[in-house]
């Protein structure tokens, strides 16, 4: 039997919810025995891809952001989806240091930092629908590197 389990969070897009999430897939994925740093680094891209949301997809107004977390075997899977603006072109948003917001010191490497932390990120989006951005990662990558080392 495999290893599976997921969960479901919808939450208004507030700053201060950025830090739920983060919380809350950290939580989940205690489940997997995750070292330290795979902890970190899906922590932050799920809060890249929720801030994406707040400041981009809504540009600040108040609507519903989801987290869809999943795990089979020693995969995690996060979808974080809102339902604002949209973006026009993905490729060039995912370019890194490309922001629509340089007026508000936003950096434009939102989406170099997820796939920099996840093994897998994609980005399906339309004008006016909202954006979902579906990362994975392999848990227990890093811990069988440094048993393997070490003998």
């Amino acid at each position: 039997m495999r290893n599976t389990n997921e969960m479901e969070l919808i939450f208004d897009s507030r700053s201060a919810n950025e830090r739920f999430a983060r919380v809350a897939v950290a939580a989940f994925m205690t489940q997997l025995n995750p070292t330290v740093e795979e902890v970190s680094d899906v922590k932050t891209a799920v809060s890249e891809a929720v801030t994406n949301a707040i400041i981009h997809g809504y540009e600040q107004e108040v609507h519903k952001v989801s987290m869809h977390c999943r795990i089979d075997g020693d995969l995690l899977f996060v979808t974080i989806k809102d339902t604002g603006k949209g973006i026009a072109d993905v490729a060039q948003a995912m370019m890194p240091m490309y922001t629509s917001k340089p007026e508000a010191d936003r950096s434009g490497m939102g989406f170099s930092f997820m796939e920099a932390f996840m093994d897998k990120v994609m980005v399906e989006s339309a004008p006016g629908q909202g954006t979902s951005v579906f990362m994975e990662k392999r848990i227990g990558k890093g811990r069988s590197l440094w048993t393997t080392q070490s003998l």
